[in-house]
């Protein structure tokens, strides 16, 4: 006889840091109590996501789990049931620490559970999907499958297709380094470049050449949390440095050099992460006098500088004087798309070398046919073509979402316009007046709080306007306004 009552579950005493955990140890617990008998139904996926307020995905992705360790079982269209035949129980406590994997497993910080759980089962405290992120309607797609075709042509008649130098294709390199001398007055070799994923392995693989021994790392108060998360993977003690509306405060800056030996600054002049503030060429020079003072490394993130709209952009700290302490990172993910998974590392020969042996350990060589595909594109013009038509659209999209927020706001909210980039800063502090809030229903909003330990109560939010038509700009800000007013 079918059941006529649903099967109730309570994670608020669940065992485990995040979503995931709880869920899998309360199921795996009902079990081995018998709460849960051998062979009684579960509820759908669907229908315990929504009795627990949570994510389906994650659910799903829970079963999966305990269907592969044998606790459940998947029945074609009748549903998820508890295994007849459960895996071995009453083990000793040392034949049970024996097979225990978490024992030999280093743990992850508060801050990466947090991320990963953003990236595979949102909602999660950081609840943003667009803080900045391009529009993938933009690219084009035409042109990027009739250069493939030519690539892949190409390597079928050069067969080339073999193993090749992990720091990247020397096409590439090529392309990338005439791209930094020509355009970003670097004085710029291909033995000074290094192709990797995105800039956030490029982070990652700053953090794993530079030596926790010699000291801290010093990000901005406010910050890109991946960053931070990577430095504190590798062994780095983080420790943030004032932000005003320059962007890095240099005085506090020589503070901590005073109290601290820090290996490595990094920070984001181009457009602070998330302020959106140009650093100063003056404090620009500054920083660069106290690395060479103090031998710590400058982990220069360059992430949008294809995209400036008001004037030149100011030269990258790569290419000032006092500049050999620089890693200058980059990515092409904002010129066309996150997926094409493109980025860079600019610095001096040894530091590219240290990058190349980490990258044979965990990724050999990256995609040489979209690395050529690139190099092509670079070579032809066709990049620099499609920035420039891009780089007008988003500068419309920026003047219609400040004419909006002030449109729908009025007074009770203030921003400086963006000089780049695909983001407003925006002062919200007369809205909040000293409310906690944790989210927005804008998922093209991000609150000020995310970005910092410190800050409990919101004073500004990001909004991504990259992303948006015209139109989504309007509802998304009319989105926001009916949160906070």
């Amino acid at each position: 006889m079918q059941n006529p009552w649903v099967k109730k579950l309570w994670l608020k005493d669940g065992v485990g840091k995040t979503l995931h955990a709880k869920l899998l140890n309360t199921i795996t617990l009902d079990i081995t109590e018998g709460r849960l008998k051998p062979g009684s139904m579960l509820p759908s996926s669907r229908s315990l996501a929504s009795q627990l307020g949570i994510n389906r995905k994650t659910v799903q992705q829970v079963y999966e789990e305990l269907e592969s360790q044998g606790w459940l079982i998947t029945r074609p269209r009748a549903g998820t049931f508890v295994s007849e035949t459960l895996p071995e129980q009453g083990l000793s406590a040392d034949d049970a620490q024996l097979i225990n994997s978490s024992e030999r497993t280093l743990s992850s910080s508060k801050l990466l559970e947090g991320l990963y759980q953003h990236v595979v089962a949102p909602p999660c405290p950081i609840s943003s999907n667009n803080d900045g992120v391009p529009d993938t309607r933009l690219i084009p797609y035409e042109l990027l499958a009739r250069t493939y075709r030519r690539v892949c042509i190409d390597l079928n008649r050069s067969s080339k297709l073999g193993y090749v130098d992990s720091k990247g294709s020397v096409e590439l390199r090529s392309s990338v380094a005439k791209m930094l001398s020509d355009d970003r007055y670097m004085n710029c070799h291909y033995d000074q470049v290094c192709i990797v994923r995105g800039s956030q392995m490029g982070i990652y693989l700053a953090s794993r050449i530079l030596d926790p021994a010699k000291g801290v790392i010093v990000v901005e108060e406010l910050c890109y949390l991946p960053a931070r998360a990577a430095f504190e993977s590798n062994g780095f003690k983080v420790v943030s440095c004032q932000l005003d509306e320059q962007g890095l405060n240099i005085e506090h800056l020589s503070d901590i050099l005073s109290r601290h030996s820090v290996a490595a600054v990094y920070l984001t002049p181009h457009h602070q992460y998330p302020t959106t503030v140009t650093l100063p060429m003056e404090r620009r020079l500054a920083l660069l006098k106290l690395s060479k003072q103090y031998k710590f490394a400058v982990l220069e993130d360059d992430y949008d500088h294809e995209f400036h709209y008001e004037s030149n952009p100011i030269p990258p700290l790569a290419s000032l004087p006092n500049s050999e302490n620089v890693v200058h990172i980059g990515s092409m993910s904002k010129v066309f798309a996150p997926g094409m998974r493109l980025g860079y590392i600019a610095a001096g020969v040894e530091f590219i070398e240290r990058a190349a042996q980490e990258i044979l350990l965990i990724d050999r060589q990256g995609n040489a046919i979209t690395e050529l595909v690139l190099a092509h594109l670079m070579e032809t013009g066709e990049v620099k073509r499609h920035i420039r038509k891009t780089r007008k659209e988003y500068e419309a999209r920026r003047d219609f979402a400040a004419d909006e927020f002030i449109r729908v706001f009025g007074s009770k909210v203030s921003f400086k316009k963006p000089t780049g980039g695909m983001a407003i800063w925006v002062d919200i502090s007369k809205l909040v007046q000293g409310r906690r809030l944790l989210d927005l229903p804008s998922k093209d909003s991000t609150l000020s709080s995310v970005y910092t330990n410190e800050q409990q109560v919101p004073t500004h939010l990001r909004f991504g306007f990259g992303a948006l038509s015209l139109k989504e700009i309007t509802q998304s800000i009319e989105q926001i306004a009916s949160a906070l007013q």
